[in-house]
């Protein structure tokens, strides 16, 4: 079980060390970066002040779909209201249900850039909207300490609850729901349910209904099945 921290778009090089020594604080170690401006750079070393084998260890990527890829279950760090709905815990409980999903496999934290956080396209790969309840005057939080907080409830959920059963089957993983959204949007594309000129917000809707069910593998694989065939191609090709 790893819970894993990806900051994405991080400016500012400090603070990815600051963070790298909050992670190492609370007795974790898995840092992946998502096309940061500056690393590996002296002020992030200087940051972390002891947690130097974190910024070693810690993996830089082009893409969230990259960091997320080997994970079935992430939450998303945000102040920021949703045109639509996301399922939203405060970090204590959103800690508790990492833990838990942390059973079936690789869960993450992942939090947005300092001036802008995570863009709406960043949250439909995440399970949860996780939100730290600041003063609404002054709801702006540095990013380093905003992973201190989840960070500590992530330590203090897993002092306090047993060890979580793996489940008999695994859920699916980040990288094979993508592959799904794909085919999916493809088939509603080629049938005509989807205006691809005029899609709204079709897709982000139901990546939020398929993230609520969170499907395993096994269960993934029938919906593929499914979809390919109702797929209109697969039946045109045939009446040829």
């Amino acid at each position: 079980m790893t819970v894993r921290i990806i900051l994405v778009g991080t400016t500012h090089p400090g603070n990815i060390g600051a963070a790298a020594r909050a992670i190492k604080n609370m007795g974790l170690k898995d840092l992946v970066l998502v096309n940061p401006r500056q690393f590996p750079h002296e002020d992030a070393t200087a940051r972390a002040s002891g947690a130097e084998d974190v910024l070693d260890t810690t993996r830089v990527v082009s893409s969230l779909a990259e960091a997320l890829a080997d994970c079935h279950f992430a939450a998303g760090a945000s102040a920021r209201s949703r045109t639509i709905e996301w399922p939203t815990l405060p970090p204590r409980e959103c800690a508790a249900r990492l833990i838990e999903e942390s059973a079936g496999g690789n869960v993450a934290v992942v939090f947005g850039p300092e001036k802008t956080g995570l863009c709406n396209e960043d949250l439909d790969r995440c399970q949860l909207l996780l939100t730290i309840p600041t003063d609404p005057d002054f709801s702006s939080l540095n990013i380093a300490m905003a992973v201190q907080v989840i960070t500590y409830e992530l330590r203090l959920a897993t002092l306090e609850q047993p060890t979580p059963t793996e489940p008999e089957v695994l859920p699916a993983t980040a990288e094979e729901m993508e592959f799904y959204f794909g085919h999916l949007e493809e088939v509603l594309t080629k049938s005509g349910f989807l205006n691809p000129e005029n899609p709204r917000t079709l897709m982000r809707r139901l990546r939020r209904l398929y993230n609520k069910a969170e499907p395993d593998k096994n269960e993934i694989n029938i919906l593929r099945g499914i979809l390919t065939s109702l797929d209109p191609e697969r039946y045109r090709g045939s009446s040829e």
